[in-house]
């Protein structure tokens, strides 16, 4: 008895010693590792829950509403994060942010297996995931900078772009499976299973303390003075905050379409094939985990500004294109794999620049900032997806409809032609949008203008 009660913290102290000895890289890897498997049972879960959700409602709205409630506290709370993640233990606020994810997900199961889970209940586990995601997500990314040098930032945001493709591959086939083998119960207490793989790297693992300059820490700052640090960091340098701009704008573009209504216009271009919408989002994934294979190879193109505004429009402008044009899941899932392969390029070449210009000391509250700003897009376009295209574009293009007569030859008519003309239309507004960050100075030459912070990395913590 005395031997079992001495013997668990004595392999806890003995793991977390040589764990200790492990590199940056490899600590990030572990960490990175657990936080995979946390994606692949969320994204399950979600997939299932928009299933659920479409077969009690059968149309875009509700399904654009899941994404508009997910994103609307965690832009409310991410600059009060962002503060929080620079003077907390980076390592127990992302604990804590898994913790309350999963959190919700056993809120959904009580009421489900209950029999008692309704469309507004997800609208509420949603909101709260995004305000715990809020403190998980900078914490996660300003991590990097304190375990890993400069040189490997590309491949580790390959490696993030790789593990969230990755989920999405393997959610939609599991998701299917599961719910046709167990109901929606099992596929979310899997997920819960997840949380909890995700959170124990971070058990073992400690994060060098990155010590604040002393402009910051003398006197200490009240948080609520500390809120808009990174606000005006980024406003002060206008490379940065053209950039945030025009990724507010690519965010924009993306949601309306990709995020919004992919789902719901396959659903209703197939007959509610889930099959088919399965498909679609699995080649989804494979795009972005060919995409993350080779940025984490790679690494980018040497100029990253390239990576974000030529790569992006031209993921844009052939695919969103084909997605409107295409009628059959073949050809939909040709686009999606098309135009994802450049994502994880797009979105490493943005975060590389970023990690390099920002201090570390800052990267909590400035990554916060620019978060709350960039992702200030996605619900007003999940908003206005559902109502553009049920109320106007859907009817728009029926037989008859107002476009039919000019679009429908390209686009075809019936259901979710209204929702393929949306596809058209971001395949140019996309394009455009990324290849006007070449119009600005300040923005087309960052890398060169702005300097990099000074520190490569930070001494393993003990």
């Amino acid at each position: 008895m005395f031997t079992a009660v001495f013997y668990l913290p004595r392999e806890r102290h003995n793991m977390t010693k040589r764990i200790a000895q492990l590199t940056g890289m490899q600590k990030f890897t572990l960490i990175w590792f657990g936080q995979m498997l946390s994606q692949f049972g969320t994204a399950t879960t979600r997939f299932s829950l928009m299933i659920w959700a479409y077969q009690q409602t059968g149309q875009a709205t509700p399904l654009a509403l899941l994404g508009f409630f997910s994103y609307i506290l965690f832009i409310l709370v991410s600059p009060v994060a962002g503060v929080l993640v620079d003077r907390l233990d980076r390592r127990l606020v992302m604990i804590l942010g898994d913790f309350g994810a999963a959190l919700m997900t056993l809120f959904l199961l009580i009421l489900y297996m209950g029999g008692g889970l309704q469309i507004w209940h997800l609208y509420v586990a949603e909101a709260l995931t995004g305000a715990f995601e809020a403190f998980q997500m900078p914490a996660y990314s300003a991590s990097i900078s304190t375990l890993v040098p400069k040189k490997q930032y590309a491949r580790v945001s390959g490696m993030r772009s790789f593990a969230e493709a990755a989920a999405q591959v393997i959610a939609p086939a599991l998701a299917a499976r599961l719910l046709s083998a167990f109901g929606l119960n099992v596929v979310m207490m899997i997920d819960l299973i997840s949380f909890s793989l995700a959170v124990l790297p971070l058990l073992f693992i400690s994060l060098p303390r990155v010590a604040q300059n002393v402009t910051e820490n003398a006197p200490r700052k009240h948080i609520l003075s500390d809120l808009a640090t990174g606000f005006r960091y980024i406003k002060e340098r206008q490379g940065l905050l053209g950039m945030m701009l025009i990724y507010f704008g690519i965010n924009l573009t993306a949601s309306l379409t990709y995020f919004a209504i992919l789902a719901p216009m396959v659903l209703a271009r197939t007959g509610g094939d889930e099959i088919a919408l399965g498909n679609v989002q699995a080649a989804l994934g494979v795009g972005g985990i060919i995409g993350g294979v080779l940025m984490s190879v790679w690494g980018g193109p040497k100029r990253r500004v390239h990576g974000i505004y030529l790569i992006g429009a031209f993921s844009f402008l052939a695919g969103d294109f084909l997605m409107a044009v295409g009628r059959t899941p073949e050809v939909w899932m040709f686009a999606i794999l098309f135009a994802t392969i450049f994502v994880p390029i797009i979105v490493g070449s943005k975060q590389t620049i970023w990690q390099s210009k920002v201090p570390p000391e800052l990267q909590g509250r400035v990554f916060a900032a620019r978060g709350a700003v960039e992702m200030l897009a996605m619900p007003i376009g999940y908003l206005a997806a559902g109502p553009l295209a049920d109320k106007l574009l859907e009817p728009a293009m029926q037989s008859g409809g107002a476009l039919a007569g000019i679009f429908g030859g390209l686009l075809g008519t019936g259901p979710g032609a209204g929702m393929a003309f949306m596809f058209l239309c971001t395949s140019i507004a996309g394009t455009v949008i990324c290849l006007s960050g070449y119009l600005f100075p300040k923005v087309r030459n960052i890398e060169k203008d702005l300097p990099d912070h000074t520190l490569d990395g930070l001494p393993t913590a003990t």
